[in-house]
């Protein structure tokens, strides 16, 4: 395979590979059966690597997984031990502050749970898991997002096939297809048309007010946008008009809102989404968190 791997000589591009192949082993280590697909998809990652294959740490890395796809299967053991010397180089390397590197590894698992084009319910719920284990992330792209969708898709401890679509479609936002052997951008285009999520609100938000940013969208169910825009002010905060890097919440209304609970639309929305994307600390919350905020703060509650 021709390759210019000089994409990956630079230290955060090499800390970045070792997070994603992190994250792609733990993600495919949490189905109970790993399939061929998914070997595959390990086997790609070292012909991709290749190259560097007399560079630290890709001279100790990849031996250890070729090994273990050897014989077309990863057992308990291996794949510990290709997680030990991942995060051996990562924890030793420091390029990356632990959010961004835990982010990396979060687009890995996400990967390899998706590696053979399925997504089961216990893959499911062994990312809702670390999640849930992982909240020092809430504000960041796209913890809050993935985060919001396995708090509503695991609610009534069901998965619909909706559900695990509305999933897979959203998932495949932050897979970099081009890493991958057996994922398609093109299927899960189509998917996404079908099971479009365009924004979503956070999850049980923790919301302040002294000097922070907020804007509006949308139609409220309590009080007129000028209500709203007192009590931010009242409290501390500052209303805008529009979405920027330097806003820290987008209060979205409930009213008349045909979609699902935990997902919204709309221009300020999307230019929130874009900015997240980006890397701003735009949270997208809802009205009723909003309010829930305001009744703690105007009685005290911390």
């Amino acid at each position: 395979m021709a390759l210019d791997y000089r994409m990956f000589t630079g230290p955060a591009e090499l800390h970045k590979a070792i997070n994603t192949l992190r994250g792609i082993v733990a993600g495919i280590a949490t189905d109970t059966t790993v399939q061929a697909d998914e070997i595959a998809e390990l086997a790609h990652w070292c012909e991709l690597h290749a190259p560097l294959r007399d560079r630290h740490p890709f001279s100790e890395i990849l031996p250890i997984v070729e090994n273990a796809c050897a014989d077309g299967r990863i057992t308990d053991e291996e794949a510990k031990d290709i997680l030990w010397v991942c995060s051996s180089f990562a924890s030793s390397g420091k390029y990356y502050d632990e959010i961004t590197s835990s982010i990396q590894f979060l687009a890995g698992m996400v990967h390899g749970m998706m590696a053979d084009n399925e997504l089961g319910d216990a893959e499911i719920k062994a990312l809702y898991s670390w999640i849930n284990a992982n909240e020092f992330l809430t504000g960041t792209y796209p913890f809050d997002e993935i985060n919001s969708l396995l708090s509503s898709i695991m609610a009534d401890h069901k998965i619909t096939e909706d559900e695990r679509n509305t999933l897979l479609a959203f998932l495949s936002t932050i897979i970099e297809f081009k890493d991958s052997l057996n994922l398609t951008e093109q299927e899960y285009v189509n998917l996404r048309e079908q099971y479009c999520v365009a924004g979503i609100c956070a999850s049980c938000p923790e919301i302040t007010f002294q000097d922070k940013s907020f804007c509006f969208t949308g139609e409220f169910n309590r009080g007129q946008r000028k209500d709203l825009l007192e009590k931010v002010t009242e409290l501390g905060g500052k209303a805008k008009k529009s979405v920027s890097s330097k806003t820290d919440y987008l209060v979205v209304g409930n009213s008349g809102n045909p979609c699902w609970a935990y997902a919204c639309y709309g221009r300020k929305i999307e230019e929130a989404m874009n900015l997240r994307k980006q890397g701003a600390h735009v949270m997208i919350v809802n009205e009723n968190d909003f309010w829930d905020a305001v009744d703690d703060a105007e009685a005290g509650i911390v």
